[in-house]
């Protein structure tokens, strides 16, 4: 177990996370989670980690032990976020894209057939992609919008949120659409949205409700929850902004309810590493 070398000092030591709550103590193996994607027919939380990791997907109880796990047989370039549709099937986000110089932006699209068999290495489909607005690789520093970490599926579609690397526009967002089926596209620029202007005001994931009615965008200071969702313009709803007692690497959203999100954070030092519970109104 990581977090061994501190477990002399736990009876004097207990981190205060605020107004998140502590779940799981998530293991060794996903230290660096980034996409989380809850599976209730299996009553799993499926995970994911960044670059630099396995090609791994991850199922888990709710306390945190790793039930399944599946080798992906395509590149963890930068795994960024997970989602599911309605049938179950699982969508990874191998679009992370930090300094905006990568043409390899894809989605990997695993059924959910082979999820619930008993393989343990499963080729995906591929739904390949462009910035129609991206001319350089990279751009100028001030124009680099083109890093994601966050979506989400809806309606047979895939919606992107942006992850600004401009220094001047941090809670820049661009929401993206694309087809959530098998084939090369180029991204539908819809709309943009701006956090904040503090530190920490990237987008680093988003879920949508079930109902399709509630839109939850995450940042690692704060989750910005728009409601009574507004299909044909996200940004036109009504939003409140909660934001976060606990200071971390925030990379992962889902809702466990209209009133209860699943958050998970990387693992720094003795901080981070959980999946937490958050209360929203």
């Amino acid at each position: 177990m990581r977090k061994l070398l501190f477990i002399l000092i736990l009876p004097f030591f207990s981190c205060d996370t605020g107004n998140l709550k502590v779940i799981a103590d998530l293991p060794l193996e996903l230290n660096e989670v980034s996409g989380i994607a809850p599976d209730t027919k299996n009553n799993l939380i499926w995970m994911v980690n960044d670059s630099g990791n396995a090609p791994i997907l991850y199922g888990l109880d709710y306390k945190g032990t790793i039930k399944k796990s599946i080798t992906i047989e395509e590149k963890n370039r930068d795994w960024e976020d997970l989602t599911a549709d309605k049938r179950g099937n699982i969508y990874i986000g191998n679009f992370g894209n930090n300094d905006n110089d990568s043409k390899g932006l894809s989605i990997y699209k695993i059924k959910a057939s082979d999820l619930a068999s008993e393989k343990t290495a499963i080729k995906p489909e591929i739904i390949s992609f462009t910035y129609p607005e991206q001319k350089k690789f990279p751009p100028k520093k001030k124009d680099r919008h083109f890093d994601c970490e966050a979506f989400f599926f809806l309606e047979n579609n895939l919606y992107l949120f942006t992850k600004s690397r401009s220094l001047k526009e941090k809670g820049k967002t661009n929401l993206y659409l694309l087809p959530s089926k098998a084939g090369t596209y180029k991204a539908k620029l819809l709309d943009t949205f701006n956090t904040c202007n503090e530190s920490e005001c990237w987008v680093t994931s988003a879920d949508i409700n079930d109902n399709g009615d509630m839109l939850a965008l995450l940042t690692e200071n704060s989750v910005y929850i728009f409601n009574e969702l507004n299909k044909t313009s996200f940004f036109k709803s009504e939003y409140k902004r909660y934001k976060f007692d606990y200071n971390s690497q925030k990379e992962s959203v889902a809702f466990k309810n209209d009133s209860t999100l699943y958050i998970a954070d990387e693992y720094l030092g003795v901080d981070g590493g959980n999946l937490y519970e958050f209360t929203i109104e």
